[in-house]
């Protein structure tokens, strides 16, 4: 409960659900931010290497041309989160704070405790499952102007991950607003169990360097029952068939041509076109070369076929 004798904003966001602090934090920023009328205002601090001087020092500093400042320190290690708790000790009334770690924090932990003490709200991101995790994906597919009928089906066929089921939304909600009509047997083919569409997109976040993201879905697709070296696999075939489509559009192919002469879905081709217009052939063919060097290094047991896909991502 927030202390009334304190006039601060200060949100700590922790737990498990990366996906839901990610979202909240991104929505308050955006609120917060939209009154301020400079640069200036605004600072982010990154998490990983963050000390308690460093905090301490952006959160005491006095507003210039804006309202207020916004103090932003994001994914803190849950290891070292306690660390920070006495920046906390006196928020001016000037500035707001918001603060996201990378894990979760226990009810005694001392920033959390600090973070209330101070006036400010701390919120945990559990995992959703059940129902929570059906009215959460309703309510997703609803923002993407699906039915909640098609929300179960995403569901029942994905991992319980809302990066990933998120995704899996948008992809058939770009594939509907493409002008293609949605039916039941589409749905299936996207939703396929090897969910190429979702390796496409990992493929799609390795160039020309792995983002978060890529390693969010590799992580996601492995913990909902598909083999890291599948992974890889499928990773390979859609890297090889980028590949295939810049080498048609480097012999003046236009996308109706690849389509007619290409067995992939078409939409599925549609977005290879698209990443391949700005991807480089000699990192699609050094991406290749690593997931070769992956696939060899755990059937000859030299590595630990998760942690090495997760390696493999460092690598590319």
């Amino acid at each position: 409960m927030a202390n009334p004798k304190r006039n601060v904003a200060i949100l700590l966001l922790h737990g498990e659900e990366r996906f839901l602090v990610d979202e909240k934090a991104g929505t308050t920023l955006d609120a917060w931010r939209s009154e301020l009328v400079s640069d200036f205002g605004f600072d982010r601090l990154e998490g990983q290497g963050l000390n308690v001087a460093r905090l301490q020092d952006s959160v005491l500093q006095a507003p210039f041309l804006d309202p207020y400042r916004v103090v932003a320190a994001t994914m803190v290690p849950a290891a070292r989160a306690e660390s920070l708790a006495p920046a906390l000790a006196d928020v001016p009334a000037t500035t707001r704070v918001l603060i996201t770690v990378a894990g979760r924090l226990g009810a005694t932990n001392r920033l959390a405790k600090a973070v209330t003490a101070a006036g400010g709200t701390v919120e945990e991101m559990v995992h959703l499952k059940g129902r929570a995790l059906g009215e959460w994906a309703a309510k997703r597919a609803n923002d993407h102007g699906l039915t909640p009928a098609i929300a179960a089906q995403v569901v029942r066929v994905t991992p319980p991950d809302l990066t990933v089921i998120d995704s899996e939304l948008a992809k058939l909600a770009a594939y509907k607003a493409s002008g293609s009509k949605l039916t039941a047997g589409v749905i299936s083919e996207l939703l396929a169990g090897g969910r190429e569409d979702e390796i496409f997109k990992l493929t799609d976040n390795l160039l020309p360097h792995p983002t978060p993201e890529a390693l969010n879905i590799a992580r996601g697709l492995a913990r909902g029952g598909i083999q890291p070296t599948s992974v890889a696999y499928r990773m390979a075939r859609h890297v090889a068939l980028v590949l295939a489509v810049r080498a048609r559009q480097d012999r003046g192919e236009s996308l109706a041509d690849v389509k007619s002469q290409m067995s992939e879905h078409p939409f599925v081709l549609q977005k290879a076109f698209e990443t391949a217009r700005d991807t480089d052939p000699n990192s699609l063919e050094a991406a290749l070369r690593a997931i070769r060097d992956y696939e060899w290094e755990v059937k000859s047991g030299q590595i630990d076929p998760e942690l090495g896909l997760d390696v493999l991502l460092a690598r590319m």
